[in-house]
């Protein structure tokens, strides 16, 4: 007996309940066409995923219900399988149900319902207590949801519960090195219980959140039979001989660096694409970050839809608007340049009687960064196009960054992505084309808003700098535990300090492209009013 199972590993936009509808319905035709006994959707497939507070609205629930009525009566001789919020009362559940000929044939309420990082499931859902199954051919199958699987237990009771096969519908992010924890925790399960698995999961750009896809199903002995590209649409067919998959394409799994890449093409892209923007336009400074958004821009975009403006002022090198140009040249876009003396010379005898008797600081350096954020806005409103902003992660975590400067944006692609990364990013970016001059890559970074000014002026290097904000933000070590592991006091006190201090401004920042398991955004969420210092833990005897 042959069971064929389409895989629908698509990219859904959050409440285009009539669009998402299409694009179920097409898919499900397409894999009709190819025999497909039963196709597989994501999670909340119908509604996209996550609808956040969209799903305190009772009139969205009803509208995504409406949605699945019509998909039940426009897809006939094949087996839907697709979920969305389902009102039960005054319970809502997030559901995935099986649509046979107009109707629904079973339907499954997640049981697992996450609540840390970036989900809070349990804000808007009530948990189910059942399992699920349903029968194609004599093949039972269970249906369970994201969640569920990753926790102990719930792959054994849909096995005990008498399933040949676990169909299972997903919408989990992506963050450097999830694909392949994904698979290690799953496939463990999959053997302990000897049931084969099909594993479904969105692909595309929601606000900070990116979906990989990287679906696949695994037999019962938790070997990986079939894996689909990551990051982007595919429809796929697995075969099912007597309720064992067959052998079939394994594309290649999570590559570090090169997935990075891939994820902050594909949100910048979707960014762009799902907000209605008309393009994308940034400063070309000549260093290191804008050099790299502006290629990833392109790979998003096409050069046609992304515009650069050069901004000299009196203190930036000639090599930097030589190096911007040849960068802007070699991408094929449209460039401007802008000399920002004028602005800044205006301000500052504006502020001139004002700051009498003053020493010159960072004030005077924050206003030419703020004489850019008001031109590069300018242009943002009059055109359309995104204002993408090109400061890093290791910026944002320490505060080197102008409010209303060039921090001020739309979107920031660069927000999870630490200056080390950055580099690698941008050396494998050449390896495709080579788009960025090596001088860019191998000069000291500065913000050049002093004369002779360079980053590590006022930073530790960033070979020191990074491992230090890693350890701190994204695993919450304790600055003696930093200490312990060999890091210099002086530079951990310094990023620490810059770190806890600094919160006021990213919480002003765009929204970014989260990579890590910890980026500045929905899963991490400090008071700006705090006590709390850092470095206290070095004081302690």
């Amino acid at each position: 007996m042959t069971l064929k199972i389409a895989l629908a590993q698509l990219n859904f936009t959050v409440a285009d309940l009539k669009a998402n509808s299409a694009k179920i319905i097409s898919a499900a035709e397409q894999a009709k066409q190819q025999h497909a006994d039963v196709i597989v959707f994501p999670e909340l497939c119908v509604s996209g995923y996550p609808p956040e507070d969209l799903l305190l609205r009772d009139d969205f629930i009803q509208h995504a219900q409406h949605a699945v009525d019509a998909i039940a009566a426009q897809v006939q001789d094949i087996d839907l399988v697709i979920g969305y919020p389902q009102r039960k009362g005054s319970d809502l559940y997030n559901t995935a149900v099986v649509l046979r000929n107009g109707q629904i044939i079973a339907e499954y309420h997640k049981n697992a319902l996450p609540n840390y990082g970036v989900f809070d499931e349990q804000r808007y859902f009530k948990a189910g207590q059942q399992t699920c199954l349903f029968t194609i051919k004599d093949t039972r199958l269970a249906l369970t949801i994201c969640e569920d699987i990753w926790q102990t237990g719930i792959i054994a009771n849909n096995r005990n519960a008498g399933a040949d096969l676990i169909l299972t519908l997903n919408a989990s992010p992506f963050h450097a090195g999830k694909m392949q924890q994904r698979e290690d925790v799953i496939c463990a399960q999959i053997k302990a219980a000897g049931v084969p698995l099909v594993y479904v999961n969105q692909i595309g750009g929601q606000d900070e959140l990116i979906f990989d896809g990287a679906s696949f199903v695994a037999n019962g002995q938790g070997e990986i039979v079939f894996h689909a590209e990551e990051f982007v649409e595919q429809l796929s067919i697995v075969e099912f001989v007597d309720q064992q998959p067959q052998a079939n394409t394994i594309a290649p799994l999570y590559q570090p660096v090169v997935s990075e890449y891939k994820a902050l093409v594909l949100g910048i892209k979707d960014y762009v694409r799902k907000n209605g923007f008309q393009g994308a336009l940034l400063g070309l400074s000549g260093g290191i970050d804008s050099a790299l958004v502006l290629a990833l821009a392109v790979d998003a975009l096409g050069a046609d839809k992304v515009e650069a403006v050069l901004m000299p002022s009196r203190y930036t090198q000639d090599m930097s608007n030589e190096d911007a140009i040849l960068e802007a040249d070699a991408l094929g876009i449209q460039h401007h340049t802008i000399p920002i003396e004028p602005a800044v010379n205006a301000f500052n005898d504006m502020l001139a009687p004002l700051f009498a008797g003053s020493k010159k600081d960072t004030t005077e350096e924050n206003i030419q960064a703020r004489c850019r954020g008001v031109l590069l806005m300018a242009l943002s409103n009059k055109q359309g196009k995104l204002l993408l902003t090109t400061g890093n992660k290791s910026e944002m975590s320490v505060g080197y960054a102008t409010l209303y400067g060039d921090m001020a944006g739309g979107f920031a692609p660069l927000k999870d992505v630490s200056k080390l990364l950055v580099y690698q990013i941008a050396e494998y970016r050449n390896t495709i084309s080579p788009v960025i001059p090596e001088r860019v890559i191998t000069r000291a970074p500065s913000a050049e808003l002093a004369p002779d000014q360079k980053d590590e002026d006022s930073l530790p290097p960033y070979v020191v700098l990074d491992p230090i904000l890693a350890l701190y933000i994204e695993q919450d070590k304790s600055a003696a535990d930093i200490v312990a592991l060999g890091y210099p006091l002086d530079a951990v006190q310094r990023a620490i300090s810059l770190v806890d201090r600094n919160e006021y401004k990213r919480r002003q920042s765009p929204p970014g492209i989260r990579i890590t398991p910890r980026a500045f955004g929905r899963d991490r969420r400090y008071p700006i009013s705090s006590a709390y210092r850092g470095t206290a833990s070095l004081n302690q005897e």
